[in-house]
């Protein structure tokens, strides 16, 4: 059964795509039940805003996400590659490597899209 956005999910939404007046996607009147992919597909303008967009999350928030992927609650299947490779950069910064390594095999898992062929490098 698909999850429905917790409180805390809510509040993230909110933090990444404050445009987003409710939880229900245009394209298929469908309550979102996954984070990064509305905020990807349906709100963020281009790689840049995404960036700065997922720029705002706390490591807490960071951490809260990674959870969620790994538990399987949080989707990557819809991100497009470009997206998920500056997701996958925030989290090797900010919260280590091996856990951005980690869900580049989660995505590739997923098997609904490209995979990143590796965590890009650090930005300094």
């Amino acid at each position: 059964m698909p999850r429905e956005l917790s409180e805390r999910d809510q509040e993230i939404l909110k933090k990444l795509a404050p445009e987003c007046s409710d939880e229900i996607c245009a394209g298929s009147g469908h309550a979102f039940r996954s984070i990064l992919p509305p905020v990807a597909n349906h709100f963020a303008t281009g790689e840049a805003d995404f960036a700065e967009r997922i720029g705002r999350l706390s490591d807490d928030d960071l951490r809260y996400l990674v959870d969620l992927i790994r538990d399987g609650g949080e989707s990557l299947g819809c991100v497009p590659p470009e997206y998920l490779s500056l997701f996958l950069q925030r989290v090797a910064d900010r919260i280590g490597r091996k856990q951005a390594e980690e869900l580049v095999m989660i995505y590739a898992r997923e098997g609904e899209c490209e995979v990143p062929e590796e965590v890009p490098p650090p930005v300094n």
